[in-house]
């Protein structure tokens, strides 16, 4: 084998290796009413970083998608419209369709229980009664998938939390929205250059 004919299947198995392939899920749902809630953080981010990289997304499959590459890699955008109750169909679907493995995802969903603007990153877990990651959780089958969850605090009265988690964000939360979402675009890149574990260590509680 001559060397040019190596360099070429180097570079044909670089461009097919799954293990540099992601996906980037953005929990929320759609329509208008629904774009600056606090429910929708995980379309926010992505948009936020789709805005910030010059990207676009196309209507496909069970959601849109925008492609991202960097540095050998290639990331997937995906914000389902499924609506949030079955976002696990469409995860299903293109980690099943671009051949993504679970280690190779991250869903970024809202999180009640952490203070607004709050950062979480973890391997697996449960579900937290996040409906999102409930119906994830039931169609691949595992809890042992990356996870990126973003506080939106619990200032809601009692029998409020349905109005408050599809509420917009106050005044002070928009003063500081920018500056997060900023952080959550950085968190992106770093989980498909860096890796999980060094992601956690540089971001969790930032």
């Amino acid at each position: 084998m001559n060397w040019f004919s190596k360099i070429f299947i180097e570079k044909e198995k670089e461009i097919s290796d799954p293990m540099k392939k992601f996906l980037i899920v953005g929990l929320g749902n759609i329509g208008a009413e629904y774009v600056n809630t606090r429910h929708n953080i995980g379309f926010k981010i992505l948009d936020y970083f789709a805005k910030k990289e010059g990207l676009s997304f196309q209507t496909a499959k069970l959601g849109e998608i925008s492609e991202y590459k960097i540095k050998g890699r290639t990331l997937l955008l995906l914000k389902p419209n499924t609506y949030m109750n079955l976002s696990g169909k469409a995860v299903k679907f293109w980690m099943e369709k671009e051949n993504i493995a679970k280690e190779n995802i991250l869903i970024i969903t809202d999180d009640l229980n952490l203070s607004f603007g709050s950062i979480r990153i973890k391997s697996k877990g449960s579900d937290g009664g996040h409906n999102g990651l409930k119906n994830i959780q039931l169609l691949l089958n595992t809890t042992e998938y990356p996870r990126f969850r973003f506080g939106i605090s619990d200032a809601f009265k009692k029998g409020k939390q349905i109005d408050y988690v599809l509420g917009e964000w106050d005044e002070k939360e928009k003063v500081n929205l920018n500056e997060r979402l900023e952080i959550g675009s950085q968190i992106i890149n770093s989980f498909a250059l860096s890796g999980l574990n060094d992601t956690m260590n540089l971001y969790n509680g930032k």
